[in-house]
């Protein structure tokens, strides 16, 4: 008998790459949640063993006893804006659609949480339960209640660090949405530099992931997996990223104005913007790294090891 996923958030960007990879590589029975079926682009035709349910998060209630039937779950769902509706998706039905799980038939649980809300050793980061967006703390808030719950010990929260993606058959992320006007401003971007580093991942490439995490031999694949999962290619730098880019689109680097910290709090106070205490945070901070795993931590290929290859993908969209 075919295991049964059900997944939340199906109609992202990330979850149209997962559902996707599922449809090809396994013989899944997918539930999809999905608030309006009308954005989920992906042929669910080439197989059967799929059902789309369209309703939302605030609603999760309705499926119990189908819940608790899954053998896997993974939740990409979550709400960005207003601070009622962020909390009650993001945390409070999220912990409805966990508690509704069987341990004894949930072979595994999968949270997508975010990288933003652990320090450099993968432990949450008090700051972010405490002068973080509503976003922010509303993962804070439900991560330690999910590493608590009956659940616990079928759950692997993944953190995505900045995540790329999108098609013409997939919505694109947040950043990659603002890609295409970044390249407009390669000519000036070559001209600034400043201390840091980060992680990126694309979109695919957390669908390779996900498709291991819910088909590897379960014992085996257990024994030595870590709970937390942060999802990202090796630590890029700011300075890094800058001459890559620069390199791609053949633009020579000269002189370079250096965005400090300092500097860029005296651009905000000379021209009064409007910061929150949670983005002065980050910016006094900078390097915003992790112990990561990519593909080739399961023994896949990650098919944007460079941060190029997110131009590329740009370049021909």
């Amino acid at each position: 008998m075919a295991k049964k996923v059900f997944i939340t958030g199906a109609s992202g960007c990330v979850g149209h790459y997962l559902v996707e990879s599922l449809l090809h590589q396994t013989d899944y029975e997918l539930y999809l949640l999905v608030r309006n079926r009308a954005k989920l682009k992906t042929d669910l035709s080439i197989r059967s063993g799929v059902t789309v349910i369209e309703d939302n998060m605030s609603n999760i209630g309705a499926y119990k006893s189908l819940l608790a039937t899954m053998n896997y779950v993974v939740s990409t769902a979550a709400c960005w804006g207003g601070t009622e509706e962020v909390f009650q998706t993001n945390v409070h039905k999220t912990h409805e659609l966990f508690d509704a799980l069987d341990p004894e038939v949930c072979e595994r649980a999968i949270y997508f949480s975010t990288a933003s809300i652990l320090d450099s050793h993968n432990q949450l980061l008090k700051e972010a339960g405490e002068i973080g967006t509503d976003y922010i703390r509303s993962k804070y808030d439900c991560l330690e209640y999910l590493e608590s719950s009956p659940i616990s010990k079928r759950l692997i929260t993944v953190f995505p660090t900045l995540v790329f993606g999108g098609a013409a058959d997939k919505p694109y992320s947040h950043i990659s949405a603002g890609l295409k006007d970044i390249v407009k401003y390669v000519k000036y971007i070559r001209f600034v530099k400043g201390e840091g580093s980060f992680h990126y991942i694309h979109g695919s490439d957390i669908a390779q992931i996900i498709t291991y995490l819910l088909t590897a031999d379960q014992p085996k694949f257990c024994e030595h997996l870590p709970t937390r999962l942060v999802m990202g290619m090796p630590k890029s730098t700011v300075n890094g990223a800058i001459a890559e880019v620069c390199e791609f689109y053949q633009k020579r680097i000269g002189w370079q104005i250096d965005l400090s910290p300092t500097l860029i709090n005296l651009i905000i106070k000379l021209f009064k913007i409007e910061v929150a205490e949670w983005d002065l945070f980050n910016v006094k901070l900078r390097h915003l790294t992790y112990d990561v795993v990519t593909p080739e931590t399961f023994g896949l290929t990650s098919k944007y090891p460079r941060i190029t290859n997110l131009f590329a993908e740009v370049g021909k969209s």
